[in-house]
């Protein structure tokens, strides 16, 4: 009897809401029989294996809250995935996915959504994926995104955004809107400027967190940075930086050559 299966069986028999298979060597969801029907668990760890797709019965697990698939070599997900009714932490860091499904965007309850170290780009997000309106944090680091849609406006609820090492040229003024944000990373991107509109978020204070290292900024951005983000965050909302901002764009920096991230991932 495989270790996976051994897990099951002592789940089932014990009625076990929380079930952790990480590290089990394990590549398709054949290997653990009944997993589908255990609807009792709040918990599933399917972290660190070799899993390539999810079967759309895993939405059978109607009582699931939180579901960690990271450091897969998963390359799609099933539309049925968001139908989930209270799962409410999806982590998908560390996996082969270039596109999100049709209607991702529909988790009821989702708070916690986790993309880090994918293939992701502007194309890869469906029309509804900014209408997740309970998310807390979003992490999309390590892809390729070069824009990020306006529609980011409507997670109204977002409190952390983080968007480093990806191939942004630019933020979006929307991003301003968000008033419960309190933090944002956008390090190692090919940003110069920002918005006028991110002076109005709360940055400056003790318990956010505003990453911005590695972008080629203007000088006087870095300037600023320099003293410290309260006096950028002054600086943004001010007459003369408005003026500048719609006048006086900078050249865009090239794509960075180094993509040794995507290929050492560690595993």
């Amino acid at each position: 009897m495989s270790k996976a299966k051994k897990v099951l069986e002592d789940a089932r028999e014990i009625q076990n809401p929380e079930l952790d298979l990480c590290d089990r060597n394990i590549t398709t969801f054949e290997e653990m029989p009944g997993l589908l029907n255990m609807s009792h668990i709040t918990r599933l760890t399917l972290s660190h294996n070799r899993l390539k797709s999810v079967p759309p019965g895993l939405a059978n697990l109607i009582n699931l809250e939180i579901l960690n698939l990271s450091n897969n070599l998963i390359e799609e997900l099933p539309l049925s995935l968001s139908s989930m009714p209270k799962l409410r932490i999806l982590n998908l860091m560390i996996n082969k996915l270039y596109n999100l499904p049709r209607g991702f965007g529909a988790f009821p309850v989702l708070e916690v959504l986790d993309l880090t170290y994918n293939n992701l780009k502007d194309t890869s997000l469906p029309g509804n994926f900014f209408m997740m309106e309970t998310l807390r944090a979003l992490y999309l680091g390590d892809n390729d995104f070069e824009h990020l849609p306006a529609d980011v406006k409507c997670l109204k609820n977002l409190q952390i955004l983080v968007l480093r090492e990806n191939d942004l040229i630019e933020l979006p003024k929307e991003i301003g809107d968000l008033s419960r944000l309190r933090e944002l990373q956008v390090q190692g991107n090919r940003l110069t400027i920002l918005p006028p509109e991110i002076g109005n978020l709360d940055m400056a204070s003790n318990k956010s967190v505003f990453k911005f290292e590695g972008n080629e900024w203007v000088p006087p951005i870095a300037d600023q940075l320099q003293l410290g983000v309260s006096h950028l965050m002054e600086y943004l909302r001010s007459e003369t930086y408005r003026v500048r901002y719609q006048t006086n764009k900078p050249p865009v920096p090239p794509p960075c050559a180094d993509k040794a991230k995507k290929v050492s991932r560690i595993r």
